[in-house]
């Protein structure tokens, strides 16, 4: 994990990639409990023998069940100290690449894109690709804006 003394540490490091998470197995009763939560019991989802036959050949995790990961899993990556707390702005642009089979490993890989000093708080914009174990193409690929309240 890198550990930013203050907003204005993380400034410096725009343009970098600076670190990945540990890698996370996504397993069928997590997928389970993501289509109760949301109500999205799409077969290609939740039906493991009707996935085998499927277009996938098993059952996939749904999109925004990766994207959902995505505070955990930059939590592993990195910290700001000298802030109040720190809350999720938003979204600028989310993109599904490829699907994530039941049973892979994904860790999110995370670039600092912009650091904005407001008036009592530091707007950071980052990428995260999320990487699935062992693929060359990343699960999803999000821009993720965050505040640091000082």
């Amino acid at each position: 994990m890198r550990v930013f003394a203050n907003p204005a540490e993380l400034a410096e490091a725009v343009g970098e990639q600076i670190g990945a998470s540990d890698w996370l197995v996504i397993d069928q009763d997590r997928i389970n409990r993501f289509a109760d939560a949301t109500g999205d019991h799409q077969w290609i989802h939740v039906d493991e023998e009707r996935a085998k036959h499927g277009p996938f050949g098993s059952t996939i995790a749904h999109g925004f069940l990766t994207l959902s990961l995505l505070p955990a899993l930059l939590t592993e990556i990195y910290r700001v100290e000298g802030v109040r707390m720190g809350v999720n702005y938003g979204l600028n642009r989310v993109r599904f690449i490829n699907p994530v089979r039941v049973g892979s490993a994904v860790r999110a890989v995370m670039t600092v894109e912009q650091v904005d000093q407001q008036a009592d708080f530091v707007q950071v914009t980052v990428t995260a690709q999320v990487e699935i174990q062992g693929t060359e193409k990343p699960a999803a690929v999000a821009q993720t804006v965050s505040r640091f309240y000082v």
